[in-house]
């Protein structure tokens, strides 16, 4: 919806702006404690904490108010909050107008969720799904965080469509302070997709199927890449099963134990032609691999740059020699392609980092050398002048503020311009 994956706004602006937290399908006191810490310092300040889960976790302890809703349900939930938030006058309505399109589609689409047909359908009070709306719409800087209790489910996309839009209405995305946290499911997540291993992007979120674009890769890299995206984890499996693929290369992941129908994924797994596996420990995949590439690629053992939620990029510096046979995982890419006939220069995780930023115009700015004097940079950083920006879209807003922006403090006048009771209840 936003052109690409990552969080709109920093953890910092959500410890010291922040006035709402909404902790939706995320246990961030167990799953993301470095997250959850600034968090906390956000209620101890006095923002309120609202968490939406079906389970009442650690996190949900701290909260002001627990939504504990059926699983499966979050939409109808949404939906509910956003038809409140509409009918109470709530809507940022030049906001809407200016920076988003179907509204009216949407307006309709959420009509018939009454609190109380939201109450029957999710099992929340409808109380609470009020005091949550409210809460929302009349919130100076809301931040909305989500986690793999949204995005787990076999309709993911539209359950963070349905909290995207829960933002948009109220025009929480693009000013400091408000914003949207999708809490990546484990380290680095964030950074592989900014890379573009991902079937339908290339590096720095440009689209595979953009001539103008894929033109550029292939120029740098003297191949031509294929004008269509590719599958996705679950494709693969698909295409497995259908046999229209025949050999998989799993690289630090290990879908015979992550799939959630394990005795298929294993099944499946054992029928290629081909498994190859690259990873640090000999995963429930790997022993099923025909070839297992030992890799150093754990925290201690690597060279290179990690990539948080907040799309800061940050240095990883090497402090143990690679074990036994083991190699980092670029030289092992690179060996491979000598082997297939292809020279890729020297395995340097440098070289590789300044390759992308002559390709991603997002990461140009961030040299080694930067990232190490500022202890790094949130994305995008257009070139070495530039810190980066602490939050996205910040154009969405330029005809709203006006002259109002002079009376900003000047670093946020700077971003300013960046780029797009019961049992349930407590």
């Amino acid at each position: 919806m936003f052109g690409a994956g990552g969080g709109t706004s920093s953890y910092e602006e959500l410890r010291e702006t922040a006035d709402l937290i909404v902790l939706w399908g995320s246990n961030a006191r167990d799953a993301h404690p470095i997250f959850f810490h600034h968090v906390l310092k956000a209620v101890h300040r006095g923002a309120k904490l609202f968490v939406v889960d079906p389970r009442r976790t650690p996190s949900a302890q701290w909260a002001d108010l627990w939504l504990g809703l059926d699983v499966g349900t979050d939409i109808p939930l949404a939906n509910a909050i956003a038809r409140e938030v509409i009918h109470a006058g709530y809507v940022n309505e030049e906001f809407v107008a200016r920076a988003t399109t179907g509204y009216e589609a949407f307006r309709e689409s959420v009509e018939p969720w009454t609190l109380e047909e939201a109450g029957r359908v999710t099992g929340v009070p409808a109380a609470a799904i009020r005091e949550v709306a409210h809460a929302w719409g009349t919130a100076a800087y809301p931040q909305l965080c989500w986690t793999l209790g949204i995005t787990e489910h076999h309709n993911a996309v539209d359950n963070v469509f349905a909290l995207i839009n829960l933002a948009l209405l109220v025009g929480g995305v693009g000013r400091h302070g408000a914003g949207l946290q999708p809490l990546r499911g484990q380290n680095n997540v964030q950074g592989g997709g900014d890379m573009g291993a991902i079937p339908n992007k290339l590096a720095g979120f440009q689209d595979v199927e953009d001539d103008t674009l894929r033109a550029k890769f292939e120029r740098a890299w003297g191949v031509t890449l294929p004008p269509r995206h590719g599958l996705h984890l679950t494709g693969m499996f698909e295409a497995l099963e259908h046999g229209e693929l025949s050999s998989l290369y799993v690289i630090g992941e290990n879908p015979a134990q992550s799939e959630a129908d394990q005795t298929r994924a294993r099944r499946l797994l054992s029928s290629v032609d081909c498994l190859i596996v690259q990873d640090i420990f000999l995963t429930k995949t790997a022993e099923l691999a025909d070839v297992v590439l030992p890799a150093s690629a754990s925290w201690a053992e690597a060279e290179g740059t990690v990539t948080s939620s907040e799309r800061r990029v940050q240095r990883v510096r090497k402090a143990l020699d690679a074990p036994g046979e083991a190699r980092d995982d670029i030289e092992i890419v690179y060996e491979l392609g000598r082997r297939l006939g292809v020279d890729l220069g020297s395995p340097r995780p440098e070289d590789v980092w300044n390759e992308l930023r002559t390709l991603s115009p997002m990461h140009a700015g961030m040299s080694y050398s930067r990232l190490e004097e500022l202890r790094g940079i949130q994305w995008p950083c257009w070139d070495e002048t530039h810190g980066g920006e602490p939050f996205l879209h910040g154009r969405l807003w330029e005809d709203v503020v006006g002259n109002r922006r002079r009376s900003w403090p000047s670093s946020i006048r700077r971003l300013s311009t960046s780029w797009i009771s019961s049992s349930r209840c407590g």
